[in-house]
């Protein structure tokens, strides 16, 4: 996250990540996969970044991938649950 914090405040526009971080590296046994989607859009909308995604719809697909895969996921939006101060949804 905070890379990908670095990499934006350096002008970069384009960012992989999954939904869940799903993913991994056939060729890294201990790979870890990839930053999660709606930690992202978290982070982003946070500070203020429009990124035009339901972040809502979003962890509803997370934790229902999460299911079909039967297995806990790495994204930690979907497990907490975006933070939204007190009068503002």
């Amino acid at each position: 996250m905070a890379n990908v914090y670095a990499a934006l405040e350096a002008g970069a526009t384009v960012f992989d990540a999954s939904v869940g971080g799903l993913g991994g590296c056939p060729f890294a046994p201990n790979a870890t996969g990839n930053i999660a989607t709606e930690d992202l859009v978290y982070m982003w909308e946070g500070m203020g970044v429009s990124t035009g995604v339901d972040l809502d719809a979003l962890i509803g697909v997370a934790r229902w991938i999460e299911g079909k895969v039967g297995r806990r996921l790495e994204g930690m939006v979907m497990k907490a649950g975006p933070f939204r101060p007190i009068g503002t949804g």
